[in-house]
């Protein structure tokens, strides 16, 4: 017989749910929409803490970035309609970076709903196209079902987001509900014809190439996925913002397949005679904006294995696909046997130069080089720091030189979302509160979630934030400035002092403009032992880690030039 809990309002039901599939922490906008549940929550507040953020889209990157973290679904409530609206963001960005996550969403009373109510939103139709699951709760017995289902969508498969609409009549009312059992991971494994695949492709392969990306993994399965790759000296790149899969100072790692790809990788992902994916999509992204693999197939060898079926065959063909979870693949891949005769030791150990090569730093202009501070600063942190960062062009700093040590020490948003760090950056403290935890941040980045600085003042997150300032909207002017040289407009910001704004909120704060002013600034930040901004003031030059605005300007007209000059020259005088 089903155990059923006595009556209770849906509010309380719902909150009782979290509690038996493990929820410890939840991020919030409060809204009068979910009033019977922050009520609930009061009840439990000595097991499940709530933290209340400031605007939705940074509750929503919190709960993501929990997910990233946990691998448990990240929890969030916001209230209807723009509520919702704001906290789309992070739903996004868990969609495309395969977090789990759970967005719960007041609604409107069933009394009220189709008649353009206030606030009144369809939410199957917003959120449709970018969640694993979006659904309404209309009767509160179903509540232990439908959340169970949530859980489980959430972390089965390709990890994902799934959203919970709550009307608010049906967490007022009263019902018994049967009890549910806590959730399970569900994940299809590969068998031993699958990975006897993989060892004969090896077999006939002289320039191998293994490729981790994507979501669901664990630290026990990137563990032994290295072991896999030490048994048959692979070289192993990762995709973009998963670089923290695979020790970066081991022998076998050679680099980021991402934006800013270095031209050596580049290269020599197009001449590997066999990839190995595993985890990661085909996508734009990790292809290059799908340049750097012939399409739907070529000569080159592949073998796709993803834990999300829809996703195999998707964009590429490969010779061999594997649905498959992460770690179910690397238990396989772990006491898989090495390849007898390995014929590319040459070529992983000429990769592996290529990369030390590229994380050496590198000359640029002004006093303040930002290559030199992510330098010492990976060279510095304890190896289980946490490193958070949003969207822009100075994110390429740490992507070249930060050399992560262990999993789950990179939090970045794959979907390119701005304004994910400085939230990122609390939920990983306040998950972690004895790691460090840094965060870097673009001054158009910092402003779009800086004002969660006041949540981590509020529950005493001591995270340190890097604003990268140049006063402008780097990438979009690094694109300005390519195709449309001089003509700048649109992309210029005027900033405030971000030191003594973080003063203002009750942090610590510093500017720096000089390399010897960087570490006296840091050790400040880290002996206040409360939220710290630090800005990095840069010179506006400085665009990227290969090249500056200048440099892309003058090539940019130079090319109008050539082009401008046979035009010039077919035209004929006229009499």
């Amino acid at each position: 017989m089903t155990a059923t809990s006595g009556a209770a309002r849906g509010g309380k039901l719902l909150v009782d749910a979290l509690v038996t599939h493990g929820v410890d922490r939840a991020f919030c906008v409060p809204g009068e929409s979910y009033l019977a549940v922050l009520d609930a929550l009061y009840d439990v507040r000595d097991r499940l803490e709530l933290i209340v953020c400031r605007q939705e889209g940074g509750a929503a990157f919190m709960a993501e970035a929990y997910g990233k973290l946990t691998g448990k679904p990240g929890i969030c409530f916001v209230t209807r309609g723009p509520g919702a609206t704001n906290a789309a963001i992070g739903v996004h960005t868990a969609q495309q970076d395969s977090t789990p996550m759970i967005l719960f969403v007041g609604q409107i009373g069933g009394d009220v709903v189709e008649r353009e109510a206030f606030q009144e939103v369809d939410y199957r139709r917003m959120f449709g196209s970018m969640v694993k699951w979006v659904a309404q709760i209309d009767r509160a017995e179903r509540i232990p079902e439908m959340v169970s289902h949530a859980f489980h969508l959430a972390v089965s498969g390709r990890p994902g987001p799934v959203v919970l609409a709550l009307p608010e009549d049906m967490l007022m009312s009263e019902v018994a509900a049967p009890v549910a059992f806590p959730y399970r991971r569900i994940a299809a494994n590969p068998g031993s014809r699958d990975m006897a695949q993989i060892r004969n492709m090896l077999i006939a392969a002289t320039k191998p190439l293994l490729i981790l990306g994507g979501g669901g993994w664990t630290a026990d399965a990137c563990k032994q996925v290295q072991r896999f790759a030490e048994r048959n000296f692979l070289p192993v790149a990762c995709t973009f913002r998963r670089q923290d899969l695979f020790d970066n100072r081991h022998d076998l790692y050679v680099g980021e397949i991402g934006i800013g790809i270095a031209p050596a990788l580049q290269q020599r992902v197009r001449q590997a005679d066999l990839l190995i994916v595993a985890g990661a999509r085909l996508g734009e992204m990790t292809s290059g904006g799908y340049s750097l693999f012939e399409l739907p197939h070529s000569e080159q060898r592949r073998i796709h294995i993803h834990p999300g079926i829809e996703e195999l065959g998707r964009v590429y063909q490969a010779e061999v696909y594997i649905n498959s979870g992460m770690p179910e693949f690397a238990e396989w891949s772990a006491i898989l046997g090495p390849v007898e005769t390995q014929n590319w030791e040459a070529w992983t150990r000429a990769a592996r130069a290529d990369y030390v090569n590229n994380v050496a730093p590198v000359a640029s202009p002004g006093a303040l080089n930002m290559s030199e501070v992510v330098t010492w600063l990976s060279q510095t942190l304890p190896e289980d720091a946490i490193v958070a960062n949003g969207a822009g062009n100075f994110s390429g700093w740490l992507h070249r030189f930060y050399q992560y040590k262990t999993y789950r020490t990179q939090l970045a948003p794959t979907n390119g979302a701005m304004g994910y760090g400085v939230p990122a950056g609390i939920a990983a403290k306040a998950t972690y509160p004895g790691r460090t935890v840094i965060v870097f941040a673009g001054d158009g980045d910092y402003m779009m979630n800086g004002q969660e600085l006041a949540t981590a003042v509020q529950y005493d997150l001591p995270v340190i934030i890097f604003i990268v300032n140049n006063g402008m909207y780097g990438t979009i002017r690094m694109h300005q400035e390519r195709d449309f040289p001089e003509r700048v407009h649109g992309t210029e910001l005027r900033n405030p002092d971000f030191a003594a704004l973080a003063r203002a909120y009750g942090a610590h704060g510093e500017t720096v403009t000089t390399n010897a002013e960087f570490v006296p600034a840091f050790q400040r930040a880290i002996a206040a032992n409360k939220p710290a901004v630090i800005e990095l003031r840069i010179d506006p030059d400085v665009i990227t880690t290969r090249t500056t605005l200048s440099a892309i300007r003058a090539k940019s007209l130079e090319a109008q030039k050539a082009a401008a000059a046979p035009a010039a020259a077919d035209q004929k005088p006229t009499a």
